[in-house]
């Protein structure tokens, strides 16, 4: 009789992903420390998500999902299965101003005659009346003729969104739409980026075919200057990909919206990210006192 060569009840086979997972993690589990939440709460949040993904996705074609097999499945208690099914799920909606605000980024680094001759956002007159043909009060009311131009802009400024330049011109800033400030703006983006990321991995990572665009260039021993020169590059460049996506995908929208098949979504993002070889060692430990 052949035994599974186990680490901690895991078989050896699984010992990469288990690796893997160990350093994703580490970020996960400094933001959770540095905002109070403990290993308790996580947990308990852990559980209620195996068990939903476990009903929703992990049934048997024709038959009943049973609190027995989600148990078996997760090895969570079949009583806490039970509790743990009967909790309703919160929404996972968007803030108010989230929706809005990025249709408004997307028109305003999407359509030509929102752009100069160099392809960046415009600045905007605050109102029509002002006599330009174009003003951030008219970009407003082509996407919500129920919100006031001034309460966006009031937001916007308050965000970092946008700023207003010496002429009093409303101007986008082009990192926008990530909030510098409204921790549940950022926090929304947080979590669907990187949710849409992992499973894009996720799928590649199990043979999914065709798999998902997810590739990245990385180098070590450089100087500081090096990483901020090509952190600058990956800037100029990834804000050129992401207007042509978004300038595309808006043709797009328009020409599929009778479409009887459109209700399917896409996410496309760049990111760039540092740190010194020390900082990024895994295994890394402050020494005990």
């Amino acid at each position: 009789m052949v035994k599974n060569d186990t680490t901690n009840g895991v078989t050896a086979p699984l010992q990469p992903l288990v690796r893997a997972l160990r350093q994703l993690l580490r970020p996960l589990v400094r933001l959770l420390l540095a905002h109070g939440m403990t290993h308790p709460f996580i947990a308990n949040l852990l559980k209620t998500v195996f068990v939903k993904v476990t009903a929703n996705e992990f049934h048997i074609e024709g038959k009943a999902q049973t609190d027995s097999r989600i148990s078996m499945l997760t090895g969570i208690h079949r009583k806490e299965v039970k509790r743990l099914r009967q909790t309703v799920a919160e929404r996972e909606t968007p803030p108010a101003n989230v929706s809005l605000g990025a249709e408004l980024v997307a028109r305003w680094i999407g359509m030509p005659e929102y752009m100069d001759t160099r392809g960046r956002p415009r600045p905007l007159a605050r109102l029509a009346r002002d006599g330009h043909e174009l003003s951030f009060e008219e970009l407003v009311q082509s996407v919500s003729k129920d919100i006031r131009s001034r309460v966006v802009l009031d937001e916007w400024l308050r965000l970092g969104v946008a700023h207003l330049d010496a002429e009093d011109r409303v101007c986008l800033n082009v990192e926008a739409f990530v909030p510098k400030h409204g921790f549940d703006e950022k926090a929304y983006y947080f979590g669907q980026n990187l949710h849409d990321h992992l499973a894009a991995s996720v799928h590649n990572l199990a043979s999914g075919s065709p798999p998902f665009l997810d590739r990245s260039v990385h180098y070590d021993r450089l100087t500081p200057e090096s990483v901020a020169t090509l952190g600058e590059l990956a800037e100029r460049l990834g804000m050129d990909a992401l207007q042509a996506i978004n300038r595309e995908a808006m043709r797009l929208q328009r020409q599929d919206a009778d479409g009887k098949n459109a209700g399917h979504r896409m996410n496309f993002g760049v990111y760039f990210f540092s740190a010194t070889t020390a900082e990024s060692d895994p295994e890394k430990e402050a020494p005990n006192d």
